[in-house]
């Protein structure tokens, strides 16, 4: 298993944790001094009160919970969000309610998840051309959409 390091900012933040034994994403939650209403369409930057040290080689992506944009259409505008190995600050999400109704965030409310992920540097090569596979340049549905 990788250690990370972590810092708690605040007294009253949550560290992630992993809600079930084969759970890939931590729970992430809000550390606010007050409630946060985010309104229909609109965003908020949600502190966790805390701040990582990520190993060389890996990041940390922050994805929407499935529950909260089933039931309440929100979301992360910039799924799934990177943290930096490098990134020493405080760990922030971006909420978007993409729902009819303003929903309100409280502090220690489970707001996104977290997965930690190895990460390859590339080195591009120039070419003059690419290989030929099959599909060839089909993208964006060329297969079809729905049933066959």
């Amino acid at each position: 298993m990788l250690k990370v390091k972590i810092v708690r900012l605040n007294k009253q933040a949550v560290l992630p944790v992993y809600a079930t034994a084969h759970a890939a994403g931590m729970d992430i939650s809000a550390c606010i001094e007050e409630p946060v209403i985010i309104e229909p369409f609109t965003t908020a930057l949600i502190p966790s009160g805390f701040a990582l040290e990520l190993p060389e080689g890996y990041e940390a992506q922050l994805r929407p919970r499935s529950g909260l944009a089933l039931r309440s259409m929100i979301s992360l505008p910039n799924t799934p969000a990177t943290i930096d190995a490098d990134y020493r600050g405080e760990v922030k999400v971006i909420l978007i309610n993409y729902g009819r109704e303003p929903f309100t965030v409280n502090s220690g409310d489970r707001i996104a998840q977290m997965v930690v992920a190895k990460v390859e540097k590339v080195l591009f090569e120039e070419v003059s051309e690419l290989g030929s596979t099959a599909r060839g340049e089909g993208g964006f549905g060329h297969t079809g959409v729905g049933h066959h």
